[in-house]
């Protein structure tokens, strides 16, 4: 090899080797010390790029399990709220047996209307509950309903399936197709509460009032009449049917029949969405609705009551006839004000949770808008049928007589299914979100596991690649001296 001293190539290679291997060895002392193999976008593109992806869904993991979390915790503080109102209600419906109960003096039921009207306020503070402010039983955070607000349905599934509006009261049949044993010289009693009102029709006998226009006859030239109305008018009665029940006008100013034409009896009516709503099986009903949409307009309770002609109870007649049952609540029109939980990492990924109204006014068991009013009772007697209304102070549910707390037995059973409804769809959706957040919690963790994948550091590997390379740079540097001392073999030969 030639003797150079301008150039000392062998020098000019081993330090660029030297140099490498320091580089390299730099890479390998950040991996080792920082656990990862790719500390940024130069060690590898495509990978730093995805497992950046993959911290920012693991991430936004975390915030959608935290959000579960918290929608969990203001579910169970609602769930409490009804809870309280169940038990309540409970509390009050003994209280009504009770008053139901003529063992008691009007003077006992006055202390017990006293105790419902102290559970009814309790209740309204229930429904103001509130989690981080915002209130949630009070019907500003309900679902959405229609435009002017739904009716009240109460249907009835207990008859034969045969009946039909036409049917006379003393021919109902069970859903057996059995004979009730009703006869046309019963009594028949409907009362219910609107707005906080306890109203009673009584009919004695099963018979109903037809009125006939009587005319005159005008004879006309050429040998022609005409009939013409003379103002006067024949009552005659007829047995009273099904569809005729409720032709009074105290109880048509409330509650109406379903209309059937077109439709058959499986029909029940439209429910706050706008759909329509059938009997579970397409089996054949009947049923009422309130003749006002709304809370307002709605039947808190519907009791109806058989007497013979002894003033004994027809118990089988009075259990098919008293079940009618809420299938339609009437709720106000409303927007969709539902809570809306966000629950994935991107954009409409979410449960919605909305609460009906829990308020003892929409539970029908006071009036909307309560005003003071002396406990009072109107009763009024118009061809055979007689109309009671019983009024209590505060337009609250009315027991201070039997018949009244008779009836309101029924309106806590439907208050009562109200409650139970919403804290049943309040478990739900609680169950759900733990499902949810268990399902998050190992999207997570299988995110990070990918993401381990790509980006961290096998430590046994990094560590022999950091060692190899620090053994090579210590060597490069050695040779680097080496081949620096080799020009000095000119000197040898210049001194010679």
């Amino acid at each position: 090899m030639a003797l150079v001293i301008k150039n000392n190539m062998s020098a000019v290679n081993t330090l660029n080797k030297l140099d490498a291997n320091a580089a390299q060895m730099a890479k390998n002392l950040e991996k080792v010390s920082t656990g990862m193999k790719i500390n940024s976008a130069g060690d590898d593109a495509s990978g730093y790029a995805i497992s950046e992806k993959m911290r920012v869904q693991a991430r936004s993991l975390g915030q959608d399990d935290m959000n579960a979390q918290n929608a969990i915790s203001l579910l169970t503080v609602a769930e409490g709220a009804v809870q309280s109102t169940v038990d309540i209600l409970r509390h009050m419906k003994e209280k009504a047996l009770d008053a139901a109960n003529d063992t008691n003096s009007d003077e006992d039921r006055a202390i017990i209307q006293k105790e419902i009207d102290q559970n009814i306020s309790q209740i309204n503070e229930n429904a103001n509950v509130s989690y981080n402010g915002i209130v949630m039983l009070d019907g500003s955070r309900n679902d959405a309903v229609v435009a002017g607000g739904s009716y009240t349905h109460m249907t009835n599934m207990s008859l034969s399936t045969t009946t039909t509006l036409n049917t006379k009261i003393a021919d109902l049949l069970d859903r057996s197709n059995n004979s009730m044993g009703i006869q046309e010289s019963d009594s028949l009693t409907i009362s219910w509460v609107k707005n906080g009102v306890t109203k009673s029709v009584s009919y004695s006998p099963l018979l109903q009032t037809v009125l006939t226009p009587e005319t005159r006859r005008v004879n006309l030239p050429g040998g022609m009449f005409i009939d013409v109305p003379t103002g006067r008018f024949t009552a005659t009665q007829e047995p009273l049917t099904l569809g005729n029940m409720f032709n009074n006008e105290t109880i048509a100013s409330d509650m109406e029949w379903v209309d059937y034409s077109g439709k058959d009896y499986s029909y029940i009516g439209t429910d706050e969405t706008g759909n329509e709503v059938h009997t579970v099986g397409g089996e054949n009903g009947i049923t009422l609705k309130a003749v006002s949409p709304g809370v307002e307009g709605q039947l808190a309770g519907l009791t109806i009551s058989i007497w013979d002609s002894q003033g004994q109870p027809r118990r089988a007649a009075n259990a098919v006839l008293d079940n009618f049952t809420e299938t339609i609540r009437g709720q106000n029109q409303s927007d969709d004000n539902a809570l809306v939980f966000q629950i994935g990492t991107q954009a409409n990924q979410s449960i919605k949770a909305g609460f009906t109204d829990m308020r003892a006014a929409a539970l029908g068991l006071e009036a909307l808008s309560a005003t003071s009013k002396e406990a009072s009772k109107q009763e009024t007697t118009r061809y055979g049928i007689k109309t009671i209304s019983q009024f209590s102070p505060n337009v609250t549910l009315n027991v201070s007589t039997q018949m009244a707390a008779n009836t309101a037995v029924n309106v806590l059973d439907n208050a009562l299914t109200k409650a139970l409804n919403q804290q049943t769809k309040i478990g739900a959706e609680t169950s759900r979100l733990e499902y949810t957040s268990a399902n998050i919690t190992t999207a997570a963790e299988n995110t990070q596991a990918s993401e381990s994948v790509i980006r961290d550091a096998d430590m046994a590997k990094e560590q022999m690649n950091y060692t190899k390379s620090s053994i090579l740079t210590q060597a490069t540097q050695a040779m680097l001296a080496q081949a620096n001392q080799n020009s000095s073999q000119v000197l040898s030969l210049l001194q010679g």
